[in-house]
């Protein structure tokens, strides 16, 4: 394979058609309360419903993860992006919950096979000299647009009574404005041999990065565990524990922890990374333990800052990740070692909020909350330890 030129307006571009993608990702946060509201939803249905993500986007990224680095990274990104139209119609027109979950599997897929190949794109597109700035940038187009998402959602559910309706066909125009832009850019890779046998299940971890990579796997297991509690579970408790009937406040609830990391992505994007990673962590736990006070003393405010500071130690933690691991690829190994590291981060957002979901139901929120805060610490601080080695 080979590397072609791209400007800065290409690089711009793709970094904000990723944000864009998790922009959609992002809005079901506050809409799911609507969604709660007109079909009298369970807290367990809930919590399917916006997990059913999760397994989706393994899926994706167990089978077509590696693809691009086969076959380039345009014609991937194109097909994700018309499998994200696809998730955004089943949305609109959803009757019930049926079709929200069909429409959140349809939305994981399409972000599983476009987020190996927007990062590994935006490492080749970043300046000569510069690739660490290139996986800066997929951190925080990953976590501004989640922050994004759920903020402007918020805000329409506040101001409309058609949250549903405005919000996707805003979000149909965005991802069509995307599908534009990635048809225009020049392709950063040319096609090579073997493309066939690219769709199989396969985690490429190039021998240059395994030990990073096994070094970063319990700090993603845990701070990605942490998320899902600061940014899927705990904006949903605004109403349901809080009793708290605000659209903007449920909005704001999902945005203050990918904000935060976009924000500490950013500042600490030239800091030493194992210091950040480190530091990271530490964040994470005091955040966990905010967000579980919160919700055990019935304290809102008390919760959302939990979630910004656990949400400033993602930043820090997932970006010095990425940078330790991600630059070690060759560019034709860049999109499979992307595809093993969110098969990592993914597995551990997914699976325990699947889990709490059912928890919640069986023994109360309270108690609940208190073991995956108590699972999600444990699970950090071992990243903590391998971090300081």
């Amino acid at each position: 394979m080979t590397r072609q030129a791209g400007g800065g307006r290409t690089f711009v571009g793709v970094a904000l058609t990723f944000a864009a993608v998790y922009l959609a990702a992002g809005a079901l946060m506050p809409l799911m309360v609507v969604y709660r509201e007109r079909w009298s939803l369970s807290a367990a249905t809930m919590t399917l419903a916006f997990a059913a993500f999760a397994p989706a986007f393994l899926a994706a990224v167990l089978t077509l993860g590696s693809l691009s680095d086969r076959i380039g990274r345009r014609p991937v990104l194109i097909g994700a992006l018309l499998i994200q139209i696809g998730s955004i119609v089943m949305f609109l027109v959803a009757p019930n919950v049926g079709w929200v979950i069909g429409a959140r599997v349809m939305q994981g897929f399409a972000t599983g096979a476009a987020t190996p190949a927007f990062t590994a794109a935006l490492v080749e597109l970043a300046p000569l000299g510069r690739k660490p700035l290139g996986t800066m940038i997929g951190s925080v187009s990953l976590t501004g647009g989640l922050a994004a998402g759920s903020l402007l959602a918020g805000l329409v559910v506040q101001l409309t009574g058609h949250a549903n309706a405005v919000t996707f066909l805003a979000l149909a125009v965005i991802t069509a404005a995307g599908i534009g832009a990635v048809v225009s850019w020049r392709e950063p890779l040319t096609r090579a041999p073997g493309a066939e046998r690219a769709h199989g299940p396969r985690l490429a971890v190039p021998p240059c990065a395994r030990t990073e990579f096994a070094g970063a796997v319990p700090v993603l297991a845990g701070v990605w565990m942490v998320s899902g509690l600061s940014g899927g579970i705990a904006p949903s408790l605004v109403r349901s524990v809080f009793g708290v009937n605000s659209g903007l406040l449920n909005g704001l609830s999902g945005f203050v922890a990918p904000a935060a990391s976009t924000v500490v992505g950013v500042a600490v994007g030239r800091a030493l990374p194992r210091r950040m990673m480190v530091v990271g962590i530490l964040a994470s736990v005091v955040g966990t333990a905010g967000v579980v006070a919160g919700v055990v003393t019935g304290q809102l405010t008390t919760m959302i800052a939990g979630q910004t500071i656990a949400g400033a130690g993602f930043g820090a933690s997932f970006t010095a990740a990425l940078r330790l691991v991600m630059p070690l690829a060759k560019e034709h190994e860049r999109a499979g070692l992307a595809a093993a590291i969110y098969l990592v981060s993914y597995t551990a957002f997914g699976v325990p909020m699947v889990l709490a979901g059912q928890a919640v139901s069986a023994y109360g929120t309270g108690p609940t909350i208190i073991w995956f805060g108590v699972v999600a610490c444990a699970l950090a601080l071992l990243g903590l330890r391998r971090g300081r080695e």
